[in-house]
């Protein structure tokens, strides 16, 4: 058995869905089971729609051309034989959609529940559709609404998996599709509670559904249908001779997830990894390519590194001061702040000294997050000991990864010793324990340069890298 979960722009437009049902029918015989994203763009519109409504704004003319381009999927794409069972369930469901959205709409009011259940449509609408089109091309297949097996808690937009119960229930309602020899069609990114209440298990989800479908029934693999090649050595809009790399390790892949690469984010390997599932990276609109494998293993490389990945439009929140030293509570408020106002932080650097702070975050949440902490220590800056907290705009994070850097000399030496040659400033730098990345921050207008230079002089491009 696998796993072959498909993306908004895999299932983005008939095209696109014909090659999927060719994809499906060329793998038929390793028993497959699909997840599906929404058409590509849906899920935003969704939440554009529940919003609008919530402003008092009547937003039916945006569900309508939401019909109209299903309805036209399906016209093209479905036989007439199945043609009216098809449009009568995408009708069903917009009527079901009109009616939360006219709700929503008097109201006035949009809460996380409701938000979960009008982002659900996107993918209960795409999975009969694509199930439907697959039996079109002799592949029999039955659509699944995953809120009937995947059970969650009543946290909405991130909601958390009751694995036990969905083990049963996985194991107990698709086992015996495949063995009939049906490809179940499951709508991926969505769930339910144990009140069957619709909960989304957060944004770009469905391949955490593709995870979880393929532990609970030890699938030899999982293969998240996408449309890159693989993960790369690079971003190739920074990098023209960035290439695919063939395997990577779940930890590297985690890394360059974290630092902007175009890999699946950690939380959703996490279950293929306690099970030591295979992931594998593939692009269906070049499906002979044969992707990137991620798994427990990882082919070395010449000088460790694998990849050069980067974040844009960062900025650095600076605190400094002399209360800082030696106040152990200091990190713990500061913190405390971030965590209230949901700021993620993707670097902390400290000088030794104690004197400044510095946190490097999403350039949007900048001035929100200094003037929360300019309210939770003023008493600190009334009294003079906390002298400043201050942003710094227009930054990048570059990360170098690699499971093979860990141990191996000369790795900072050469990348900070390549930018210095070239004049780039580094504004800030980390690197943790496990060794399997060093971060750096540098303004904005030298990110192609650093990521470029750094690629180039570990010859990533090149043979060795895997």
């Amino acid at each position: 058995m696998i796993v072959m979960k498909f993306g908004g722009t895999s299932v983005g437009s008939v095209d696109a869905i014909r090659r999927v049902a060719a994809i499906v029918k060329t793998h038929y015989h390793l028993q497959p089971i699909v997840v599906v994203s929404a058409m590509s763009k849906v899920t935003d519109t969704l939440r554009d729609i529940a919003e609008e409504a919530c402003r008092g704004h009547d937003p039916m003319d945006r569900v309508e051309a939401l019909r109209r381009r299903h309805e036209v999927t399906i016209n093209a794409l479905i036989d007439q034989e199945e043609r009216a069972s098809a449009l009568a369930t995408c009708f069903d469901m917009i009527d079901e959609l009109k009616n939360i959205c006219h709700g929503i709409m008097l109201l006035q009011e949009l809460s996380p529940r409701s938000i979960d259940l009008v982002s659900s449509f996107g993918e209960r609408l795409s999975a009969p559709i694509i199930a439907t089109a697959l039996r079109t091309h002799d592949v029999p297949s039955v659509p699944v609404d995953a809120r009937e097996y995947i059970k969650t808690d009543g946290r909405y937009t991130e909601a958390e998996v009751d694995f036990l119960e969905t083990t049963r229930r996985l194991s107990s309602g698709l086992k015996p599709l495949i063995n009939d020899g049906k490809v179940p069609v499951i709508t991926g990114f969505v769930g339910s509670t144990s009140e069957g209440v619709t909960t989304t298990l957060g944004r770009g989800a469905s391949d955490y559904t593709a995870a979880i479908v393929g532990s609970v029934l030890k699938t030899d693999e999982i293969w998240i249908w996408t449309d890159v090649d693989g993960a790369m050595t690079a971003d190739p809009r920074i990098v023209a001779n960035a290439r695919v790399l063939e395997n990577i390790s779940y930890h590297e892949a985690a890394e360059m997830s974290y630092f902007g690469a175009k890999v699946l984010h950690p939380k959703t390997m996490l279950p293929a990894v306690k099970q030591q599932i295979s992931i594998r990276i593939r692009n269906t609109f070049n499906p002979t390519e044969p992707g990137t494998l991620i798994s427990g293993d990882t082919m070395p490389t010449t000088m460790g590194v694998k990849a050069v990945t980067s974040i844009d439009q960062l900025c650095l929140i600076m605190i400094e001061g002399g209360s800082l030293i030696g106040t152990p509570d200091t990190p713990a408020r500061l913190f405390k702040t971030t965590a209230e106002h949901k700021i993620p932080i993707i670097m902390i650097t400290q000088a030794s000294s104690e004197h400044d702070i510095c946190l490097l975050i999403n350039e949007k949440d900048g001035q929100r997050i200094v003037a929360a902490l300019k309210t939770e220590f003023r008493h600190e800056m009334d009294l003079g000991s906390l002298e400043t907290i201050s942003v710094q705009p227009n930054l990048v994070a570059v990360a170098v990864v690699g499971q093979g850097m860990k141990g191996t000399p000369g790795i900072a030496a050469r990348t900070f010793g390549i930018l210095g040659e070239h004049g780039i400033n580094i504004i800030a730098i980390a690197q943790g324990s496990s060794e399997l990345n060093i971060s750096f921050v540098v303004a904005r207008s030298d990110l192609q340069r650093a990521v470029q230079l750094v690629h180039d002089s570990f010859k990533l491009s090149g043979k060795g890298v895997s």
